[in-house]
């Protein structure tokens, strides 16, 4: 008997939605309206709660991409975890409720459903990256959970605060709640969105299987925290000098920190970091529409960029390590070809996916009155983002092979060549598509041949550069390797925290922390010291005995 295929299911049930809502957003954005329906969910006297939808060109379109690199990840994991074990079925059904739990949030105008959509991604997303119940995976798991929930107070403090302006439906009060509201709505999407200080959770999480980092860690749940900056937007509160210098300090932290990896997929999860810096701080300079088109255009590449990550993983016997991976382009030719295109489109190569919002966010800098140094910060990590690419392909393509001298593979017809080829036809077409036809008028931006060749300068800059840095590795590492692998101590006042809060909690054992300390292990160990102390006493010295009886039998009476 042939068993059901819930991936193929799932596959060709979000791939017909996806052209649903992307036909659906067309006819929104041509006849410019948007629908709000509602749902009443219960009546009790004078309290109605209903539930409401909201769905707009922003929310439509960000539904159909998050529906359409679904669906080539579920297309994708039939192959990657198997299709016919328990396990596969578990995995499914987990990306599954994440989705869902995106949509929630996506389709909201309400502070409580979106919080509803908010835990539900952090939740799903902490059962994710610890599905191969390893130590390292439970740790980043943890780390994961525990930074989005600091985040989540952020929203529960806000949430009580509309509580005073009548109602939770923001799209209606945005010119009106004080700025201090939007503060907070800020600090929870830094932590969602891993800005620093809360940056140290996107690395650690890639611990999970590579189809969960490709739609989780790339284009939907990172991507949270910026959409609901989105839809909570106002200039006036938005125009901040502190924030954008931490939303650039992301952006280029990160890209250093890319250029001293060597876990491959940690490579792309610090890329992924800098350009949601990239992201948040053309926020913060007020563009808004840019920072949405980005967003979508970074999720269509990055997606296709983890996935070929996966199957070069899948064939170097889980190897993630970028010194072992040389000469790949020779066994995997298609896939080294997708790779090769999602990294150029991710250094914003023209005429790509990432080269139309890219271009367009570093011109409009230009024309936004920043400091030199400002402007400095965002071209150098635009340049490092080429840089680190560069030293990617040199270690992966261009490097002999440094894995086993009898080690063969080849590439088969694999299902997961046709979803990687779906998402590269998008890398190339999407962002032309989305800025000609859709969301951003024509702007004539006029200056002088330097500026205007700056951009392009800088990319070839950045690919010089990181060729140089993989020529002259051992130089450079010696000296500040253990800055930058540590995210420049990103981590460090939490390694200080630990040894200062945990080292009192020795006297029991070397292994006994606070975890065991007040769990399972912690109260068998004081039973036990107590049983040890009552039966010492009770042998020795009869006195007590009869003193404690005494005082029971007064208890009882």
């Amino acid at each position: 008997m042939l068993k059901f295929n819930y991936y193929l299911f799932f596959f060709f049930f979000f791939f017909f939605f996806f052209f649903f809502f992307f036909f659906f957003f067309f006819n929104l954005i041509f006849f410019y309206f948007f629908y709000m329906l509602e749902w009443k969910i219960m009546d009790l006297n004078s309290s109605v709660i209903y539930y409401v939808i909201l769905l707009d060109w922003i929310s439509t379109l960000f539904i159909s991409v998050v529906l359409v690199i679904s669906s080539m990840v579920v297309f994708y994991s039939m192959n990657y975890m198997g299709v016919g074990s328990y396990g596969s079925n578990r995995f499914l059904f987990l990306v599954i409720l994440f989705v869902l739990s995106m949509l929630l949030m996506i389709i909201s105008p309400n502070l409580i459903s979106i919080l509803l959509g908010w835990d539900g991604l952090g939740l799903v997303s902490y059962c994710l990256v610890i599905y191969f119940n390893s130590l390292s995976s439970y740790l980043a798991g943890l780390i994961t959970c525990l930074t989005n929930r600091l985040g989540d107070i952020g929203l529960l403090i806000s949430l009580s605060w509309m509580m005073s302006f009548g109602s939770w439906h923001f799209v209606f009060y945005l010119d009106f709640y004080n700025s201090e509201l939007f503060y907070m709505i800020i600090i929870s999407s830094f932590t969602k969105s891993a800005q620093i200080p809360f940056s140290s959770w996107l690395p650690a999480a890639m611990s999970a299987p590579t189809p969960v980092s490709a739609l989780v860690h790339s284009s939907t749940l990172v991507t949270a925290g910026v959409y609901l900056l989105i839809r909570f937007f106002n200039y006036l509160v938005y125009n901040n000098m502190f924030f954008l210098f931490l939303s650039m300090l992301t952006m280029l932290m990160s890209s250093f920190c890319a250029n001293y990896e060597f876990d491959l997929k940690k490579i792309i999860a610090l890329s992924t970091l800098s350009q949601l810096g990239l992201m948040m701080s053309s926020l913060f300079l007020g563009f808004m529409n840019l920072s949405f088109f980005h967003l979508l255009s970074h999720a269509m590449f990055k997606s296709l960029l983890f996935l070929c990550a996966g199957i070069f993983i899948f064939y170097m016997n889980d190897n993630q390590d970028i010194r072992f991976m040389g000469s790949v382009s020779n066994f995997l030719p298609f896939c080294s070809s997708c790779f090769n295109l999602s990294n150029f489109a991710l250094c914003g190569f023209p005429f790509l996916s990432g080269f139309y919002s890219k271009d367009l966010m570093l011109e409009m800098s230009l024309m936004y009155p920043m400091g030199m140094i400002f402007n400095f910060i965002f071209f150098l990590s635009v340049g490092l983002t080429c840089s680190y690419t560069a030293r990617l392909f040199y270690y992966s393509m261009i490097l002999s092979s440094k894995h086993k001298s009898h080690f063969f593979f080849y590439e088969e017809k694999l299902i997961m060549k046709l979803s990687i080829l779906f998402l590269s036809l998008f890398s190339v077409f999407f962002g032309s598509m989305i800025l000609w036809l859709l969301l951003i008028d024509f702007m004539m931006i006029f200056f002088p041949v330097s500026l205007k060749m700056m951009p392009l300068i800088i990319v070839f800059l950045g690919f010089w550069v990181g060729y140089n840095l993989s020529e002259y590795s051992d130089f450079i590492y010696s000296n500040t390797f253990y800055l930058f692998t540590n995210m420049w101590f990103m981590f460090s006042y939490s390694y200080y925290l630990y040894n200062s809060m945990y080292s009192f909690s020795s006297f029991l054992s070397l292994n006994l922390n606070w975890g065991e300390l007040y769990g399972s292990m912690g109260v068998s160990f004081y039973l036990l010291k107590l049983s040890n102390y009552l039966q010492f006493y009770s042998n020795n010295s009869i006195k007590i005995m009869f003193f404690t009886f005494l005082i029971w039998l007064l208890i009882i009476l």
